[in-house]
């Protein structure tokens, strides 16, 4: 069996995930850590979004790009060897 020269951590209760949105009206981006249960964003943070006639702009969560990739040996960029 191989060893591994670091310990290995599956889960980590103090890391969460990093959620990308985008409001529909100033077209403004960032992004926030949230746990997976917390509910989603939906209004603008912005104070210069906000307009006494039409309130805040509507937020939208965003499909970001992940950084994972796998490196070395014995992996497949598309999954499989053939």
């Amino acid at each position: 069996m191989r060893a591994f020269p670091f310990p290995i951590c599956l889960a980590v209760e103090d890391e969460m995930p990093i959620y990308e949105y985008m409001c529909q009206k100033c077209e403004h981006r960032f992004e926030v850590m949230q746990r997976i249960t917390d509910e989603p964003l939906t209004t603008c943070p912005l104070e210069e979004c906000s307009d006494k006639e039409h309130g805040k702009g509507e937020l939208k969560k965003m499909i970001s790009q992940t950084s994972f990739s796998l490196k070395g040996g014995g992996w497949y960029k598309d999954g499989y060897s053939g």
